[in-house]
């Protein structure tokens, strides 16, 4: 099958984009991975595609304030083999590695896989679980929105007409981390995925961070459960009530590839996984 009829505009400033973006029923273009086939499947019919694949300003990847600073035109594959990302934020690395295939990874951008907003998919559970912020820009200026509040629902963020996803902003976070995913396929979107890091003073829980994809409408934060691990050491019976705790944080859909309570239960087993895996790194 063939797009809908559209316009195609190429634009090399922010400024030109968030012009062209307010035009209604517009889209971006950047690495194409998922807005090309939803085109093709005519899924998403836009009157206009905005190319901003010449805007360089948002092309980088750099630590600055204890932060790592990513543009949101970068590739993941870029990110995915960064040294300073595997040192200081291996979750987000460890997490690339499950998002597609290494041909799609080396078109595919950063800020294009959050601007989709796929509840299955890897980078927004990564960043609601790292606490990231997100820079947007539009006409009326730029703002900054945190992880948390940035997806919506399925393919629904707080993006609004004419704003434009720029950079992401992730908090430096060495430390033990794990991804546990499960999928039909090998780099098929997740049927439940979950994200976690820990740090330890000893045999006792610091800090933790865990978010759990395709569990819900929106990447979900297991707050309860992250809460339950600190200050205890993470014994089998500690890592297990917090694998419960979590799993009442979801609400997974049902569908042909498997039922909501599947779901639950694969989510408490990949948490378990991922926090006793997460430990042993710590």
């Amino acid at each position: 099958m063939k797009a809908a009829p559209f316009d195609y505009l190429q634009v090399s400033s922010l400024d030109e984009a968030a012009q062209a973006l307010g035009t209604p029923d517009s889209r971006v273009l950047a690495g194409g991975q998922s807005l090309v086939p939803s085109l093709n499947l005519r899924q998403a019919r836009p009157s206009l595609v905005v190319d901003i694949n010449r805007v360089d300003e948002l092309s980088f990847l750099r630590r600055e304030n204890g932060r790592l600073e990513i543009g949101a035109l970068t590739r993941h594959r870029v990110v995915e083999t960064s040294e300073v990302v595997r040192s200081e934020v291996p979750l987000l690395a460890e997490a690339l590695g499950y998002v597609g295939h290494v041909a799609i990874r080396n078109r595919g951008t950063i800020g294009g896989s959050l601007a989709h907003a796929d509840p299955a998919a890897e980078l927004p559970a990564v960043m609601v679980a790292l606490d990231a912020e997100f820079t947007v820009r539009g006409l009326d200026g730029e703002r900054t929105i945190a992880a948390r509040d940035f997806f919506l629902g399925p393919h629904r963020t707080a993006l609004g007409t004419g704003e434009l996803l720029t950079r992401i902003s992730v908090p430096v976070l060495p430390g033990g981390c794990a991804v546990e995913e499960l999928s039909r396929r090998s780099r098929d979107l997740a049927l439940v995925a979950v994200f976690a890091t820990v740090t330890t003073s000893g045999d006792v829980c610091e800090t933790a961070r865990i978010a759990v994809a395709g569990a819900g409408p929106t990447p979900i934060r297991a707050t309860a459960a992250e809460a339950s691990l600190v200050g205890h050491p993470l014994t089998e019976g500690v890592i297990a009530a917090a694998a419960d705790l979590a799993v009442t944080a979801t609400d997974p859909p049902g569908d042909l590839h498997a039922p909501a309570g599947y779901r639950r239960e694969m989510a408490a087993v990949l948490t378990r996984r991922a926090i006793t895996r997460a430990k042993e790194g710590a």
